[in-house]
């Protein structure tokens, strides 16, 4: 939930996330299938609080989390909600575009949204204090790194290693896209893509959607216990 990409490339939608946490979560589950709210949604979860970072509704809709919003924030518990909860009310909803400009977040820490519908991008943010919505141009590549793990210095180092690494390669596809996302800096553990700081706080897991005309394919690989899931489904 702390390193996101967006790539549209060779007819694919490709959205891409890490998962930073802390070691002592208990392991999440492998993406399932679930029925919230009359909908089909696919998501990994996280058994300690019951939401997601990563999910695919049954029409090919995504939306993923990332931890913070544009700078690092100061903690102030309680919270009244998880964030990961939040991801599932709105992908659960009719619209999660819609959803959103109703939402009451208050006293709910801040974060990022990516969301991917109807084929428009739109990045969601909320401070603490108010709401941001602002569309992004679906032709364009995207990278976010969440506010709350790396700098504002170390944020735009990892978006000139994306746009470097997409440069540098005339054909993307999924598989380049998972290589950028488990290798680059491998060496540096504490601000690479795949990070390990002090066996506390570590990249768990890569979670991956691939959309193509009306196939939508769901990669998650499980970077501690060497585990692959995969799954794919037709947008009917």
């Amino acid at each position: 939930m702390c390193t996101v990409s967006f790539v549209n490339a060779n007819g694919k939608t490709i959205i891409s996330s890490n998962r930073d946490e802390k070691v002592i979560r208990p392991t999440a589950i492998e993406p399932r299938n679930y029925f919230i709210n009359n909908k089909n949604i696919i998501f990994p979860k996280d058994p300690q609080a019951g939401g997601t970072w990563f999910a695919v509704d049954e029409i090919g809709t995504t939306l993923v989390l990332l931890n913070g919003a544009n700078e690092k924030h100061k903690v102030v518990l309680p919270y009244r909600k998880s964030r990961g909860l939040i991801v599932l009310d709105m992908i659960s909803s009719f619209s999660p575009k819609d959803f959103w400009k109703g939402i009451d977040l208050e006293d709910i820490e801040p974060f990022t949204l990516v969301l991917f519908q109807n084929n428009e991008l739109f990045q969601l943010r909320w401070n603490g204090f108010e709401k941001e919505s602002t569309p992004l141009d679906t032709n364009k590549n995207h990278v976010w790194s969440s506010a709350t793990l790396y700098p504002k210095e170390i944020r735009e180092n990892r978006a000139d290693w994306f746009y470097t690494f997409l440069d540098s390669n005339t054909e993307i596809s999924e598989t380049e896209m998972l290589y950028f996302h488990r290798y680059t800096e491998e060496a540096n553990q504490e601000n690479g893509l795949v990070i390990n700081r002090n066996d506390e706080l570590r990249t768990l897991s890569i979670t991956q959607s691939v959309t193509e005309k009306n196939k939508v394919s769901i990669l998650h690989y499980d970077l501690i216990a060497n585990e692959e899931f995969e799954t794919s489904f037709i947008v009917i």
